[in-house]
């Protein structure tokens, strides 16, 4: 038995469906280049790119800065912060180990402070226009000064000028960076010139206060000798009497010698009795000399001290006592005179060893290599920020995606 089979005819595919299947839509998507899968990646867009366009900046556009270097130390007459102190110190700080000892004084840090300072800006503007200097034709548009208000030109300038102190041998450095060698050193020499002038404007302040006040002592020392003499010249005129003291004394004694002569006739009045009748004209003549002293003894006496005396009283004694404070306040203001007198002679040595100076250690130099900007530094500087940055978002943005599922 024959078995016959029956083949289906071929099939055959419209040309729609050619161009269906051939269309791109069904074709399987290209692998892309990795230059652009790397280009759109965030730590391209985020760290790479701007790191290029700083490293662009520094290499191709930015203007170099040139450095003018100065080093000075203030010191006073007869002080160890002198220079060679400071470079004794210098050595003792390096050889240990930067722990050599000397504290800066307080001028210094006032020099310092003020070249840091806004007058220390306007004179320096006043003398060299910081603003054209700034604005040379060879500073890029970003390095260059844009702003010349006083408060944002002195911003600039604190950005542009570094004043640093070594404490532990009080040497201060000026440093000035501008986009001409010439230019920093002749704002350097500015800045010393002022400084300069600020150290001189101290010292004579110092000075003049040392001596004024010394000065104010004599004069008070003067005036208080002089009432002292004018209240001795007016009580001597009043009293009559040029030595209070000497009248007294001659008193005293005048009254010794009324009582020698009393005791002696008291003496020869007692030894007459031993032979003499009691009516004799000698032992009575004796008796009136006895009470004739004895009457010139209690009227020296009521003179000298009884205030109730319609003869004056107590004069004498109320001279003295008064003349005796009128000589002391005297001698008083005479040696307070002489202390004043001999603390001025102090005082202007004082002076003179306290006068300060600024004693330049290292002059401006006239630079030959630009040091600033520095590239390297600033492009690794600001691709490791960026770097560091993006690390820390990708993690705090995985730790989010982790928290939230």
């Amino acid at each position: 038995m024959t078995i016959s089979m029956k083949l289906s005819p071929p099939i055959t595919l419209s040309e729609s469906a050619v161009s269906q299947i051939g269309s791109p839509q069904n074709q399987a998507p290209q692998p892309r280049s990795w230059l652009f899968r790397f280009w759109r990646k965030p730590f391209f867009l985020l760290v790479i790119l701007p790191s290029l366009i700083a490293a662009f900046y520094y290499y191709a556009i930015a203007a170099p800065q040139y450095v003018s270097e100065a080093r000075f130390v203030v010191h006073s007459r007869g002080n160890d912060g002198g220079l060679q102190a400071a470079a004794m110190r210098a050595a003792a700080g390096a050889a240990l180990g930067g722990l050599g000892g000397g504290a800066s004084s307080s001028e210094t840090n006032s020099i310092r402070d003020f070249l840091s300072s806004l007058d220390a800006v306007m004179q320096a503007d006043e003398k060299l226009d910081l603003v054209a200097l700034w604005r040379r034709p060879e500073a890029d548009f970003l390095a260059q000064l844009w702003f010349t208000e006083p408060e944002r030109l002195a911003r600039f300038y604190n950005q542009m000028v570094s004043v640093a102190l070594d404490p532990s041998t009080s040497v201060t450095t000026l440093r000035v960076r501008s986009f001409r060698p010439e230019d920093s050193k002749e704002l350097a020499e500015t800045l010393l010139g002022a400084a300069e002038t600020l150290v001189n404007r101290l010292s004579e302040r110092i000075r003049n206060d040392t001596l004024q006040a010394a000065r104010y002592e004599v004069e008070i020392s003067e005036r208080r000798v002089q009432q002292s003499s004018t209240a001795l010249i007016r009580f001597r005129e009043q009293e009559k009497e040029l030595d209070s003291a000497g009248a007294v004394q001659a008193a005293v004694v005048l009254r010794g010698q009324f009582e020698g002569s009393l005791a002696q006739a008291r003496a020869e009045l007692t030894e007459r009795l031993q032979f003499m009748r009691p009516d004799n004209p000698a032992l009575q003549a004796t008796r009136n000399r006895i009470e004739a002293l004895e009457r010139q003894i209690a009227a020296e006496r009521s003179r000298h001290t009884d205030t109730t005396s319609p003869l004056g009283g107590a004069i004498l004694a109320s001279q003295l006592a008064e003349y005796e404070r009128l000589m002391l306040e005297r001698e008083f203001s005479n040696k307070q005179l002489a202390s004043a007198t001999a603390g001025l002679e102090v005082a202007r040595m004082e002076a003179q060893r306290q006068q300060l100076y600024l004693s330049r250690i290292v002059q401006p130099n006239l630079a030959v290599y630009a040091l600033y900007p520095r590239k390297i530094i600033n492009v690794a500087s600001i691709f490791l920020g960026l770097a560091i940055a993006y690390g820390i978002g990708r993690l705090l943005i995985v730790g989010m995606r982790e928290h939230a599922s």
